[in-house]
């Protein structure tokens, strides 16, 4: 009866024994690599989520660049090569003809040098109503020139004829050829 106690504690020890080995050696790494595993599946799905999300907006991004050149190519366009201030003056002057504008003055200020650019400023005054001052902001943006406004002032007439005065500051560029590549 001892023998059979014995060899039945000796089985169940064996048992035991195999059930441990079997849980410490083959299922808990198992576990933990199944684990690991669907991390990483995880993480792939959520990086294939964010490159369709990103391929979706590659069309949006090509549009951009390329209004971008556009925009750097139209820059480049409308800065000239030469000073030609006396061309630009009369196309002020012009301009604010065109729009009925009075007490017209245009003035130059000191050229200035930024970077590879050469920048002078413009102080211009006329006199008209709202409309036609801003026909003239508007026909200043369609110049073949660059013009940055710098300063804007506008003052009621002093005697309420629904005219302004305006006075304004505005940039324009050149690039000298000589130092142009």
């Amino acid at each position: 009866m001892f023998f059979k106690e014995r060899q039945q504690i000796v089985i169940l020890c064996l048992a035991g024994a195999m059930l441990a080995g079997f849980v410490l050696f083959r299922y808990l790494p198992l576990s933990r690599k199944i684990k690991a595993l669907k991390q990483e599946k995880a993480e792939q799905k959520l990086t294939i989520v964010k490159s369709q999300h990103q391929h979706q907006q590659l069309p949006a991004l090509k549009g951009q660049l390329l209004g971008l050149q556009n925009t750097f190519q139209n820059y480049q366009a409308n800065i000239p090569s030469q000073r030609v201030l006396g061309t630009f003056l009369h196309e002020i002057a012009d301009l604010m003809d065109e729009n009925n504008l009075e007490e017209q003055m245009t003035q130059p200020g000191q050229e200035i040098q930024v970077g590879n650019l050469k920048c002078i400023p413009v102080d211009m005054r006329c006199k008209g109503k709202l409309t036609q001052i801003f026909k003239f902001y508007k026909s200043l943006r369609n110049l073949d020139r660059s013009v940055r406004i710098e300063q804007v002032k506008l003052v009621n007439d002093s005697n309420f004829t629904g005219e302004v005065h305006l006075q304004t500051r505005a940039v324009i560029y050149y690039s000298p050829q000589d130092e142009q590549g």
